[in-house]
């Protein structure tokens, strides 16, 4: 092969990888910064891109959100409290000509800024303000890095406090504090429900007196009725039997009266006692019963049983209206009907105080 023809081919490859060199291909999420012999030319945007080869710089710079891990450190609270905290950072380029030409290298400007706050902020609150207000120190953070790399071109999207964690002795002092608040609220709970079953066991049994005291008083109402009933009935029957023997007895003469004395002596003969005494007009009873037995006529009669009427009325006049069977069950039943009236109205007024009992323990209850 001729010289010419291989210098030609050099040539021709020489110029084609020349050409290749200057071939930029930028991503879709990038932009590139343009540098020929160190004079910034120009923004490359994602696409094909052809530099001067061999002269030029091409810089890519991610514009996708990046997440930066802020190392944990050992920060003293406002209440001396050596507390380990981190953190992480998520940051976004929005002018890359900032990004690279006004820091050196802007992520670890961010992480280190990043840490400086942060030792800063936590510095100024106590130990429990960090626990509960993260939000609050994950904006203020976020505002604070937000306006310090504005001049890098980069825009603090978010920072999120990861972890927070006390060291050894404040952990434990935590955990003391914490099962003392919890077996504090546990004995407070448990004093609060002996103290309501107390009271409404106290309750309880004060309604159960009271109920036993109307229950008392009912069974000695219904009793105490019951024997009232009973001795009206027996007196009736008493009066009833007194009425009538006084009107069989007025016909009864002298010698009616000397058998009867005469019953009654052999009665008493009959008794079981080893000692008997006799009135003293013993001897005017026998003396009669002699006569009676002699057929004496001097025994006067006092009249005839016509004659009965005539001193002191008829039977129905002396004794009265005799009440029949029926009468007499319906009084009974007009009885027993009042007795469960006053029962009702009893039992009545022990459900009224059963309940204002329970509106006053249900005060109490919403009291405490």
């Amino acid at each position: 092969m001729p010289v010419d023809m291989l210098i030609a081919i050099f040539f021709v490859v020489a110029i084609l990888i020349l050409f290749i060199s200057g071939i930029a291909i930028i991503q879709p999420y990038e932009q590139a910064l343009w540098i020929v012999l160190g004079q910034y030319k120009k923004r490359l945007n994602p696409g094909f891109n052809w530099v001067y080869p061999l002269i030029s710089d091409v810089v890519k710079l991610d514009l996708r959100t990046q997440v930066l891990d802020v190392p944990r450190q050992e920060v003293i609270t406002k209440d001396n409290s050596p507390t380990n905290v981190d953190a992480i950072v998520y940051i976004r380029v929005v002018d890359p000509e900032k990004s690279y030409f006004e820091v050196v290298n802007y992520h670890v400007a961010t992480v280190s800024l990043a840490q400086t706050t942060l030792r800063s902020v936590v510095g100024d609150m106590e130990l429990d303000e960090i626990l509960y207000n993260r939000d609050f120190i994950n904006t203020k953070l976020r505002d604070i890095l937000d306006k310090a790399t504005d001049a890098w071109g980069v825009k603090v999207e978010a920072v999120e406090i990861r972890e927070v964690e006390p060291v050894g002795t404040v952990k434990a002092a935590m955990e003391e504090q914490t099962s003392a608040e919890r077996k504090r609220r546990a004995a407070i709970l448990l004093a609060d429900g002996q103290k309501k079953a107390a009271i409404l066991q106290a309750e309880g049994s004060k309604q159960a007196q009271i109920l036993n005291a109307e229950g008392l008083r009912q069974s000695k109402i219904l009793e105490a009725e019951g024997e009232r009933v009973s001795q009206i009935l027996r007196s009736q029957g008493e009066a009833q039997g007194l009425r009538i023997l006084s009107v069989g007895a007025v016909p009864l003469d002298k010698k009616a009266l000397t058998v009867l004395t005469m019953d009654m002596m052999k009665k008493v003969a009959d008794g079981q006692s080893t000692k008997i005494i006799f009135p003293m007009e013993i001897s005017k009873m026998l003396d009669q019963a002699a006569k009676y037995l002699g057929a004496s006529d001097m025994v006067p009669e006092i009249g005839e049983a016509m004659d009965t009427e005539k001193l002191v009325g008829t039977a129905e006049d002396v004794l009265g209206k005799i009440p029949n069977p029926e009468e007499l069950r319906r009084e009974l039943e007009t009885i027993e009907k009042d007795l469960v009236r006053e029962t009702l109205e009893s039992l009545k007024h022990a459900e009224k105080i059963k309940g204002e009992r329970m509106g006053d323990t249900e005060e109490i209850t919403k009291e405490e």
